[in-house]
């Protein structure tokens, strides 16, 4: 009777012992979910509302404004217009230029301090090319892109000078109203194979609605 007892009271600690027992940790924990991608200033902007806005650059050398052509490049208008919303071009610099023919602009990693984790994938987000009727000439503002097609991400480029091969390739989607005489300043300035000695910087842009024209 007490070796029935005492094989009883063994199977039911066997069976305490699986039924309390923790269940193992696992090897690898499971990855946190990825942080949803903030919301933009432009992203539901449509044609019109993207229309109404310019762009001021506040630079070292001037100030620079420009007018947008949404009907045009859409995207393109898009990304540049959040682009400046955001703060992406601030502190950046113009890092090329070409004598009578460009300065170019909009290259983050010329960002004084250090370009963030969220910066540099936004940097590295590419559009599709919008080539269009907008002919390069004197005060149009284009997107740079490499030899690939739809490789443009946010460097842009404004024309000193009219530019017919790159017609009709190229995303031109805005034109200067404002600060020409800096931007001839800044493409008069001494280079070094195409690199400024002293590039010029924008302290901040400003995407905002244009002022009406004064009535003529």
């Amino acid at each position: 009777m007490s070796e029935r007892i005492a094989f009883l009271f063994a199977c039911f600690v066997c069976f305490a012992g699986h039924l309390f027992a923790q269940e193992p940790a696992k090897a690898n924990s499971r990855p946190a979910p990825s942080p949803a991608a903030k919301s933009e200033p432009f992203e539901k902007a449509d044609v019109k509302m993207m229309a109404s806005q310019c762009v001021a650059f506040d630079t070292e050398a001037g100030t620079i404004e420009m007018e947008v052509y949404p009907e045009q490049a859409p995207v393109t208008v898009r990304n540049f217009l959040n682009l400046a919303a955001t703060g992406m071009f601030d502190t950046t610099t113009f890092s090329r230029v070409v004598p009578n023919f460009v300065i170019q602009g909009g290259d983050i990693w010329t960002r004084e301090g250090k370009v963030s984790a969220s910066m540099g994938a936004r940097a590295r987000r590419t559009i599709p090319d919008e080539p269009n009727k907008i002919l390069h000439e004197r005060g149009v503002v284009s997107m740079a892109r490499g030899d690939e097609a739809n490789t443009a991400s946010t460097h842009f480029f404004i024309l000193v000078a009219p530019s017919p091969p790159l017609d009709g390739k190229f995303a031109a989607f805005g034109r200067i109203t404002k600060g020409m005489d800096v931007v001839d300043a800044i493409n008069k300035a001494p280079v070094m194979y195409e690199k400024p000695e002293k590039p010029v910087r924008i302290r901040k842009a400003t995407a905002k609605a244009c002022k009406p024209e004064p009535p003529g």
